[in-house]
This record gives structure tokens, C-alpha cells and sequence, in this order.
């Protein structure tokens, strides 16, 4: 089985001056290739200080994660860095547009931050306007975040986070700010990722697009309560 990630008793600490918040307390999971995973559970449960360290923003204060074959604890911050840009893409609830870009100069912003920073070319600049008709918003590439609904933003958000094209997708609360109808477009878009071999880890408070993931891992109190493909 080849896998997309690895965590190994992971432990996540913050020190608030005197007292110590323990985010993660031994939390290990495998990440199969084409998995599509879905991190549920309750405010301060520890789903997103997993997410982070997944998606390399933040490390673990002990144990291990494994991407890409490395130990992210033995690499240097451009090593993990150069492999955040390349292998992962990143979704937000809060899009994270900017917002005097077009939808077109948000989509190509990735771009601009690969090793040795090369001047966007015309494959590049193909490759964004292909995205942008991936996700339906073929028609909106000079339009700016205010001028789109909210669903047009996430679509926004979703072809900046394939830009690079990653192996890993990793979306928090992607549907949380979308009415019904529009989060179910954005799931479809996240199954075809799927099946196209992409690996998603979604975290989502929604039960009802929980379980459109193929496994729910349930955490509380900083540990994984419950994971049915991986008990442990």
C-alpha cells in the first residue's frame, strides 16, 4: 500500500505562560494514496492543529510525520517549505483570496513562490486559464473576490490550490460558509480530484459532507477517538 502520509504518535503542545495547552496527544494514522478522509470533531478536539501539521505549517513538539518519504522533523524550513509548494495544496474556509487580484492573479499566486521564482510563462499562464475552466470559471478570470458569490470564491481557492499540481489536498471546512446547493458543487469537484488519484484530508464540523469522504477519523481531546479503516 503506498501512502500519501504517515503521523506517528504525534504530540502538539502551546505554552501559554504558565499553563500548557496539549493540542495533540499521540495521534498516528496512515494517509493511503487516494485516500479521501474527512477529520471530524468538536471545537478544540485537535482537528485543526492536525491539519497544520500536515500541510507543513506548523511541526509537531514530539513524534513523527513522514511525507514524500522524508521525516518532516529532520528537514530545514526551505526543505519543507519546497515540499509544501510542490506536493500540497491547501483549500480554506475563509478562501483566502487577495483581494486586488483577479481571479486569474489569484490563481497563478502559487506560481510565484517556486524555487528560483521564474517569470510566469505562457504554458503558465494556459495552465491557470485551464484551471479556471476546470472549476467553471472560465468567464470570471478579470473579476475580482468581491465581485464573485461565495461558491465562486471557494472554485477561486480550489484552482489556486491545483496550480502546482499536488498529489495531497488539504481542505478546512471547505463548505462551511455555502448554502446546500453550492456545497454540493464543491464536493463533486473534490470527488473528481479523487478519483483522478488526488489525496484529500478534509476537516468539517458537517456530518451530511463527512460522509461523502470514504473514512472519518473522529478526534477529541487531542487524540483520534475513533479511525474504522485504521483502529489501531
Amino acid at each position: 500500500m503506498e501512502l500519501a502520509g504517515l503521523i506517528d504518535d504525534l504530540h502538539k503542545y502551546y505554552h501559554l505562560g504558565d499553563h500548557t495547552v496539549k493540542a495533540l496527544r499521540g495521534v498516528s494514522a496512515e494517509f493511503p494514496t487516494g485516500d479521501f478522509v474527512a477529520i471530524m470533531g468538536s471545537s478544540g478536539s485537535g482537528k485543526s492543529t492536525l491539519l497544520n501539521i500536515l500541510g507543513g505549517l506548523d511541526r509537531p513538539t514530539t513524534g513523527r510525520y513522514v511525507i514524500a518519504g522524508s521525516d518532516v522533523s529532520m528537514l530545514t524550513d526551505h526543505e519543507l517549505s519546497a515540499i509544501r509548494n510542490k506536493m500540497i495544496g491547501f483549500i480554506f474556509q475563509s478562501y483566502n483570496l487577495i483581494a486586488q487580484f483577479t481571479v486569474l492573479e489569484n490563481i497563478q499566486m502559487p506560481l510565484n513562490y517556486r524555487r528560483g521564482r521564474p517569470p510566469l510563462s505562457r504554458e503558465d499562464d494556459d495552465w491557470c486559464r485551464e484551471l479556471a475552466v476546470q472549476v467553471g470559471l472560465a468567464d470570471r478570470l478579470d473579476h475580482r473576490p468581491y465581485q464573485l458569490s461565495g461558491g465562486q470564491q471557494q472554485r477561486v481557492a480550489i484552482a489556486r490550490a491545483l496550480v502546482n499540481d499536488p498529489a495531497i489536498i488539504l481542505a478546512d471546512e471547505p463548505t462551511g460558509n455555502l448554502d446546500s446547493s453550492t456545497s454540493k458543487e464543491i464536493m463533486e469537484i473534490l470527488h473528481r480530484l479523487n478519483r483522478e488519484g488526488r489525496t484529500i484530508i478534509m476537516v468539517t464540523h458537517e456530518l451530511e459532507i463527512a460522509r461523502e469522504a470514504k473514512r472519518r477519523i473522529y478526534m477529541k481531546d487531542g487524540m483520534i477517538a475513533r479511525d474504522p479503516v485504521f483502529p489501531g
